[in-house]
């Protein structure tokens, strides 16, 4: 079966076609844009790469140009788009109703959309996205959503929990959700398979870190606590968030700055974390280079990051009562090797022992950077949110 994978932000449209005969990607691509003036997709097939400028007043728009590039012209890896057997969606939050990937319903497409409120940007996006592909692709092609927030359902209450009046969760459901959950799980999942174990004999730390960046405390294969709280805010520094601060910071600051509510959350979400500390970039590669050249703020900030992902591995290792393995992935736990190599430096106690020269290897899907006799497994797994959504809708639309 060819099962599209679908990630709809609130102006983009990112898709894989992936074949699961074989897992492989036969295109992939991403319409920019949308709604707005420069709208444009770039298409990659068969090793090429094509760019379009076109008109998208709509997220059905866009997907009947991905079927137009998908069965036509040079890009063309399907005669028609009935070959698409059926269609994975990426959702962010799924809150407490949804514990599992589902196949999609009207009634399950007006519940994401209910609870948006916890991930405004996200789930409306998702809700066109899924309107979209029904009228683009028909009600006979099945189509299954996949949460963001599912894998960290199996939190206990004493992680999730905030110290706040507990008729905040009765009646606002305030609580801890977790983002990047199907990376986690994939991650955990594929780092098990790779050192022969059962996940259920393992206690993991997987470190999901990129523009966003979250931390996992994975044992026995369930989450049992996570960096992000109620929105993908909270956890460590991050690109332009701030991660975790004393809320009276934020009271604070709103006195100080005279903006309050929403505008107060873009400050956070947009103007903080590397970028507001080091004043140079939100990408951590250019924050390096500045500290590299002596910039002393660059240096704080990259210095903050690797400390307080050095102490959530810590801490996580406390609440499971033991570590076997830590696992970076994401854009810079994939890539950044002084990262890794800061996070694990005098870790020696807790049985995390990095190899130097294998940190510096490239090339592979997973690459075991422990050093010879480290207790726990220091892996870099790269990330497959794609074929995870991609696995789960087939178990979905196959199951008898």
């Amino acid at each position: 079966m060819k099962i599209l994978v679908i990630n709809c932000g609130s102006s983009s449209l990112k898709y894989q076609l992936i074949d699961m005969t074989d897992e492989s990607v036969l295109c992939k691509g991403l319409c920019e844009r949308i709604g707005i003036e420069g709208s444009k997709i770039t298409h990659q097939a068969h090793g090429g790469k094509w760019s379009v400028e076109v008109p998208f007043p709509t997220h059905t728009e866009a997907f009947m140009k991905v079927v137009e590039m998908m069965t036509t012209g040079e890009g063309a890896v399907v005669a028609d788009k009935s070959e698409i057997g059926a269609i994975g969606h990426r959702i962010v939050q799924g809150a407490e109703f949804f514990t599992k990937s589902e196949i999609v319903t009207d009634a399950i497409i007006d519940k994401i959309e209910e609870i948006a409120p916890l991930a405004p940007v996200h789930n409306l996006a998702h809700v066109q996205g899924l309107r979209s592909a029904k009228k683009v692709f028909g009600a006979e092609v099945p189509n299954v959503v996949v949460f963001d927030t599912t894998f960290h359902q199996t939190m206990p209450p004493k992680a999730y929990m905030y110290g706040v009046p507990y008729e905040m969760y009765e009646k606002y459901a305030i609580r801890r959700y977790g983002a990047h959950g199907t990376s986690h799980r994939y991650v955990s999942m594929a780092a098990a398979k790779f050192l022969g174990k059962d996940p259920a004999e393992l206690k993991m730390v997987t470190c999901h870190l990129g523009n966003g960046s979250s931390i996992t405390a994975v044992d026995g294969g369930k989450c049992v606590d996570t960096s992000m709280g109620l929105t993908p805010l909270a956890g460590v520094l991050m690109g332009t968030r701030c991660g975790d601060v004393d809320p009276s910071v934020v009271t604070y600051m709103e006195q100080k700055l005279g903006i309050h509510g929403q505008e107060m959350a873009d400050y956070l979400n947009k103007k903080c974390g590397l970028l507001g500390v080091s004043g140079v970039s939100s990408d951590k590669r250019d924050v390096e280079a500045a500290a590299a050249a002596g910039n002393e703020r660059a240096k704080l900030a990259s210095d903050m990051l690797n400390y307080q992902i050095k102490k959530y591995v810590g801490a996580y290792a406390a609440a499971m009562g033991g570590l076997d393995c830590v696992v970076f992935t994401g854009g810079i736990g994939e890539n950044d090797g002084y990262v890794r190599e800061q996070v694990c430096k005098n870790m020696e106690f807790l049985g995390i022992e990095l190899d130097e020269e294998k940190n510096k290897q490239r090339g592979a899907d997973i690459i075991d950077l422990s050093a010879a006799g480290s207790r726990v497994k220091v892996l870099m797994v790269c990330t497959n949110e794609e074929l995870m959504i991609a696995r789960d809708t087939l178990a979905l639309v196959t199951a008898k």
